[in-house]
């Protein structure tokens, strides 16, 4: 499945990698937002999808946090 792959690549990744990832992310969620609020936002289910990859990444750094 696509999320199974996503996840794996992201366990992966450096934790240096995975903040970049996180900050990327952040800001397209806000990106998205703004076009939402200006009624330019097509596709209102990315909002949700962004929100949920912003999840995942958090707890990939939070349990390799706690492996080391």
């Amino acid at each position: 499945m696509k999320t199974n792959k996503y996840v794996e690549d992201l366990r992966n990744k450096t934790e240096a990698e995975l903040a970049k990832a996180l900050v990327d992310a952040k800001k397209e969620l806000f990106n998205l937002r703004f076009q939402n609020a200006t009624n330019q936002l097509d596709n209102t289910a990315r909002i949700k999808d962004v929100r949920k990859n912003i999840a995942r990444i958090q707890t990939i750094i939070t349990q390799k946090a706690k492996a080391q």
